[in-house]
């Protein structure tokens, strides 16, 4: 069983900044690439920023210049800095990571529960 738990989100105004955090626990062998989606009210959930095992870096045309993603290998735990944030960033944030849970056992998907971002004009 592999549980991913976030934590950071909360109000703020714009402008203003956010960490995110997100925690991978349970049977892990290695995780391939972490990453945050979002998804707004009415809105599909969409790709913010994903990071792999090797660190290569994906980010939304959206967030570019605004967020940073980075990891914690020895503690499986992936962050998303948020500087500059807006309206338009509101959002349910939930953490996504590719995790093999034994030797080529072949990666599968999971995701967290989701935190809530809000920003205030």
């Amino acid at each position: 069983q592999v549980l991913l738990e976030e934590s950071g989100g909360g109000l703020v105004q714009a402008g203003e900044s956010l960490r995110l955090s997100c925690s991978a626990s349970g049977s892990i062998f290695t995780i391939n690439a972490m990453g945050w989606h979002r998804q707004a009210a009415g809105k599909q959930r969409e790709l913010v920023a994903v990071q792999t095992r090797g660190g290569s870096t994906t980010y939304a045309d959206s967030v570019k210049g605004r967020f940073t993603i980075s990891r914690d290998a020895a503690k499986n735990t992936v962050f998303l800095q948020m500087n500059s944030l807006k309206p338009e960033d509101t959002a349910v944030y939930y953490c996504n990571a590719d995790i093999e849970r034994y030797w080529n056992s072949g990666g599968m998907n999971y995701w967290g529960k989701g935190t809530l971002v809000t920003v205030s004009s």
